[in-house]
């Protein structure tokens, strides 16, 4: 029997270990890769996607059901971690399980993290014209700040409008 004992204590360090190279997950469900970029650790969350992590992981923890990377960099504010996740085919648009379904974007304004909205918006997250649309769950009055990114929103789509109509009176 004490034979046993170094066996299993062997295979419960072994296990420790892998968590280093993203193949285990912790107590939140998180793999390595979730934990490089709410770190903003690009340099870690690059050698895990070049060594065949799945750029859109979902954490199955009891309160991270469907959190992928690109939510917790955007949640930390990371620009350079959620640059590097959309290069390597991060979905911006994911959504986590349950009743709220948020999206990096949520994670981001829920973070108060401007610039990650900001970002977020300017790549193409998905945005309704209006924040009462039942296809953007949670409303405002869950996630205040989003009214960031409507804000950007509107400021983006008013340069595209009055950059096009310069374009047109120049050519005429």
């Amino acid at each position: 029997m004490p034979e046993e004992q170094p066996v299993s204590l062997r295979r419960s360090l072994s296990r420790r270990r892998s968590f280093r190279y993203g193949r285990d997950i912790d107590d939140r469900g998180w793999t390595s890769l979730h934990v490089g970029a709410r770190k903003g650790d690009v340099k870690i969350v690059k050698q895990l996607l070049d060594e065949g992590m799945d750029v859109n992981v979902a954490a199955w923890g009891p309160k991270s059901k469907g959190v992928t990377p690109l939510h917790l960099a955007a949640e930390g504010g990371h620009l350079e971690m959620m640059d590097e996740l959309l290069e390597r085919g991060a979905n911006i648009d994911a959504r986590t399980k349950g009743a709220c379904g948020w999206t990096p974007l949520h994670s981001a304004a829920k973070g108060r993290r401007r610039e990650a909205v900001k970002f977020l918006v300017e790549n193409g997250a998905f945005l309704p014209p209006d924040m009462n649309d039942c296809r953007f769950n949670p409303p405002l009055h869950y996630c205040l700040g989003l009214e960031w990114a409507y804000e950007e929103m509107k400021r983006l789509q008013q340069e595209s409008s009055s950059g096009g109509d310069a374009s047109y009176s120049s050519e005429s």
